[in-house]
C-alpha cells in the first residue's frame, strides 16, 4: 500500500469517527409510570387529567390574581433569574458566531535611528483575520451545550416562578383562613361577654359563686388574648406577602374564605406520572444533562487535528527593512494544522472526567424524577386527609354548637353548672377554629398538588 492509499484510509477513518462527534442529543430519560405509587387517581381515559391549565385560569379569585400579576412583575428573585437567561442568551449567540472568521484592526507605528542617522518612520495598518475552520464538531458541539444553557436558565427562572405563584397563593389563603378565625374569635367574645354578665348577675342574687364569675372571665380573657394573637398573625403574613410582592408594608385587600373555590378536579379527576415532565426541576436535570452530553462530545473531539486559518491584509511602507514610500499593499495568509500528540494525559483525564459528570447527572436525573413522584403522593395523601376531616369537622361544630346552646340554657334556668357551660364553649371554640384551619390545609394541599405536577409557571 503506498503513501496515497495510507492518507486516504486515515482521512475515511477520521471522517467515520467526526460523524458521531456531530450526533445531536437523544434522551434517553424515562418517567416510570409506577413512580407516583399506588396513592395516586388512575389516569383519566381521554387524557384531559393530564393538561394542567394556566395559574389564571386555576386561581380565579380576581384579587389573588392581581398579587400574582404584581409579584411576577416586582419580585426580586424573578427578576434575577430572567437575568440569568438573558446573560445565558448572550452567550449562545456568541457561540452561534464561532462558525465565522473574527477580524482585529492593529495598526502600528516606529520610529527608529542608528548612530544620530536620520530618523525612519515605518508604519503598519493590518487588518488580522484569525478563523478556527471546524473539523470534528467542536463549535457545533458547543453551540449546542450554549443552546442547553439557555434552555437549564428559563427552566430555573419558570421554577422561581411557579414557587412564587405557590408562595402568594398560600399567604392569601392563610389571611383568609386567619380572618375567617378571627370572626370566629369575635363573635365568640360577644357570646362569651353575654355568658359572663348573666354569671355575674346570678352571683348578685346570691344564685352562684365567685368561683364560677372568676373561671368564666379567666375564658373570656382568653378569647381576647387569641383575638390579639390571630391578628398580629395577619400583621405577620401581610408583612411576609409585600416582601413577596416587594412593596412596603400595608394591608392586603382580600375576599372572603369561599368566595372563590379552587377547583379539586386535578386530585380527583386522575393524572399520569408523565405529567411530571412539565416540573421546572425535571426539565432541568434533563438539559443538565443535555448540556453535559455536549461538553463530552467536545472532550472527544479535542483527541483530533485543527484547523485555523490566519491572514493580513492591509498597509505597510515596512517592506522587510526597505522603508517605502507611499506604503504598499499587505497581503499574507497561513493555515496551520494542529494534532495533539503528547498533553500530559490532560485530554484523556478531561473525556474521563466529562463522562464521569454526564453519569453523575443520570442519577441526579433519576432521583429528581422519585423525589417529584414522592412529593406528589405526600401532597395527594394531605389533601385527601383534610378533605375527610372535613366531614367530621363540620359534624362537630354542629353537635357542639348545640350542646353549647342547650347548656347554656340549662344554667339559665339552674340545672347546670357553669362547669358544664364553660367545657360546651371552649370545646365549640376549639372545634371552630380548627374546621376553618383544616379548609386552609385542604387550599394549602391542592396548591401544592398543582404545583408539583408543574403548573404555575406559565
Amino acid at each position: 500500500m503506498n503513501y496515497r492509499n495510507i492518507n486516504a484510509a486515515i482521512a475515511v477513518s477520521l471522517l467515520l469517527t467526526s460523524c458521531g462527534l456531530y450526533k445531536k442529543y437523544e434522551s434517553k430519560t424515562e418517567i416510570p409510570a409506577d413512580v407516583m405509587g399506588s396513592l395516586t387517581p388512575n389516569p383519566s381515559p381521554n387524557g384531559e387529567g393530564d393538561i394542567l391549565v394556566s395559574w389564571r385560569q386555576f386561581f380565579t379569585d380576581p384579587l389573588l390574581q392581581q398579587l400574582i400579576e404584581q409579584a411576577l412583575a416586582n419580585n426580586t428573585n424573578l427578576a434575577s433569574a430572567r437575568i440569568l437567561v438573558e446573560q445565558s442568551t448572550a452567550s449562545l449567540k456568541a457561540a452561534r458566531l464561532g462558525y465565522l472568521p473574527a477580524f482585529t484592526f492593529a495598526p502600528q507605528g516606529t520610529l527608529s535611528s542608528f548612530d544620530r542617522s536620520p530618523v525612519t518612520k515605518t508604519y503598519s495598518k493590518p487588518l488580522q483575520m484569525d478563523w478556527d475552520i471546524e473539523l470534528f464538531g467542536s463549535i457545533t458541539n458547543k453551540k449546542r451545550a450554549a443552546e442547553a444553557v439557555v434552555l437549564q436558565a428559563q427552566c430555573s427562572e419558570d421554577a422561581v416562578r411557579s414557587n412564587l405563584v405557590s408562595a402568594i397563593a398560600q399567604h392569601y389563603s392563610m389571611l383568609q383562613a386567619l380572618d375567617r378565625q378571627l370572626e370566629i374569635l369575635i363573635q365568640t367574645d360577644s357570646l362569651w361577654s353575654a355568658s359572663l354578665e348573666t354569671q355575674k348577675s346570678l352571683w348578685e342574687n346570691g344564685k352562684a359563686y365567685s368561683t364560677a364569675v372568676n373561671q368564666m372571665e379567666s375564658s373570656w380573657l382568653n378569647v381576647k388574648t387569641q383575638i390579639v394573637e390571630v391578628r398580629g398573625s395577619i400583621l405577620y403574613t401581610e408583612i411576609a406577602l409585600c416582601k413577596l410582592l416587594a412593596i412596603p408594608t400595608q394591608r392586603i385587600a382580600r375576599n372572603k374564605w369561599g368566595a372563590h373555590d379552587l377547583s379539586t378536579s386535578i386530585a380527583n379527576g386522575g393524572f399520569s406520572a408523565e405529567m411530571l415532565r412539565n416540573r421546572p426541576d425535571i426539565r432541568l436535570a434533563e438539559h443538565m444533562l443535555e448540556e453535559a452530553y455536549y461538553n463530552t462530545q467536545i472532550a472527544r473531539a479535542a483527541f483530533y487535528p485543527t484547523l485555523t486559518l490566519s491572514g493580513t491584509l492591509g498597509w505597510t511602507n515596512n517592506a522587510g527593512g526597505t522603508v517605502v514610500d507611499p506604503g504598499k499593499l499587505l497581503l499574507n495568509i497561513m493555515g496551520q494544522l494542529t494534532q495533539p500528540i503528547f498533553t500530559r494525559g490532560q485530554l484523556k483525564a478531561g473525556l474521563k472526567i466529562a463522562k464521569l459528570t454526564e453519569q453523575d447527572l443520570l442519577g441526579n436525573y433519576t432521583q429528581t424524577v422519585i423525589d417529584a413522584g414522592n412529593e406528589v403522593n405526600q401532597v395527594l395523601a394531605d389533601f385527601q386527609a383534610a378533605v375527610e376531616k372535613d366531614g367530621y369537622y363540620s359534624r362537630q361544630v354542629a353537635t357542639l354548637h348545640e350542646a353549647y346552646t342547650g347548656t347554656h340554657e340549662l344554667m339559665d334556668n339552674g340545672k347546670a353548672n357553669y362547669l358544664e357551660v364553660l367545657t360546651a364553649q371552649e370545646s365549640l371554640l376549639t372545634a371552630q377554629l380548627s374546621e376553618a384551619m383544616n379548609m386552609y390545609y385542604a387550599t394549602q394541599a391542592i396548591i401544592a398538588l398543582y404545583i408539583a405536577l408543574g403548573g404555575g409557571s406559565k
